[in-house]
């Protein structure tokens, strides 16, 4: 008998690869992957159309589309994490030496305002810079995945013909959040910015998640079994990596693998899956959200994930 085929969208990255490969299998069901070469792309049509079974999800635009009613539900195996110390950037001919000095500002904002990498990176301005957050006037480059989401009053997308970069250039900009450049005079306003991220990390256990999986509700009613599957092929695929990654076998090490690689050598888990390892981060997210205007109610965790997966652990 044929096993149901789903349809399916991860980024190859290391903790997938060998479930792409088909090393890993979910017991009881075909995965068919779908190559979306810019991810952000798939998350639009996941939560727009709902175009895939299975999806891989950027975390605040997944609980802005729950609360707005998208008919998918989550999977607590994250599979992005990173620091965003980073993502704060301002011109360094017209710098910006406190980070209070955004108040009263225009701050521009690649994309839409509930981007997960904007969410931690303004958390940072807020918690250890004591930026005001309504207090700064946010630029969009771009429009929100959720159609139906409405941002607050100091949030407005730029003018067509405006481009982020070169408003920072020409000054018209004090910062920008999350814009990728290689332009020597947009630099981090943070210094050093991966070290202050693993300082935070050392200090209060900040170590921000960016994307999970979704899977469709009408799929998760057809085949109850399907999440906890889905969970535990994500997490022998992400055992196989961890083991090559310990043991020296990975052949080009990127950036990311070597960040997870120095978070194990201080005792952490550099990807835990489930709820209770990362219930710290979490609920830091959750008022996160809350308190920059992207939900409008607490979170429910056996509301936003499905209630088969919260208590598993990988």
């Amino acid at each position: 008998m044929a096993l149901p085929v789903l349809k399916t969208v991860t980024r190859t990255q290391g903790n997938n690869k060998a479930l792409k490969e088909g090393l890993v299998k979910p017991e009881g069901f075909e995965l068919e992957f779908e190559e979306v070469p810019v991810l952000v792309h798939a998350f639009r049509r996941m939560v727009r159309d709902l175009e895939f079974d299975v999806c891989e999800m950027a975390l605040t635009t997944y609980l802005c589309a729950k609360e707005h009613g998208v008919k998918f539900t989550g999977i607590p195996m994250f599979l992005v994490r990173d620091f965003h110390h980073g993502a704060i950037l301002h011109n360094v001919n017209h710098p910006v030496s406190d980070p209070r000095e955004l108040e009263g500002k225009q701050v521009g904002v690649n994309r839409g305002y509930t981007v997960t990498t904007g969410v931690w990176a303004r958390s940072v301005l807020q918690e250890e810079y004591g930026v005001d957050l309504d207090k700064v006037n946010w630029l969009l480059s771009g429009d929100e995945h959720v159609e139906a989401y409405k941002p607050p009053s100091n949030v407005k997308p730029i003018d067509a013909d405006k481009d982020i970069q070169q408003m920072l250039l020409d000054g018209k900009l004090a910062a920008a959040v999350n814009i990728k450049t290689d332009h020597p005079d947009i630099q981090s306003v943070i210094a050093d910015p991966q070290e202050a991220g693993i300082s935070a990390f050392q200090r209060n256990g900040h170590y921000p998640i960016n994307h999970l999986v979704v899977i469709r509700d009408e799929i998760l009613e057809k085949y109850p079994d399907v999440a906890v599957s889905i969970f535990n092929a994500f997490a022998e695929s992400k055992r196989i990596y961890m083991e090559q990654l310990l043991g020296g076998k990975l052949e080009e090490p990127t950036a990311i693998d070597r960040l997870y690689l120095r978070l194990h050598e201080m005792g952490a888990d550099p990807l835990p899956y489930g709820i209770e390892p990362n219930m710290g981060m979490l609920d830091y997210l959750f008022k996160t959200a809350a308190s920059q205007h992207i939900l409008r109610e607490p979170v429910e965790l056996d509301k936003v994930f499905v209630p088969s997966t919260l208590d598993l652990i990988a």
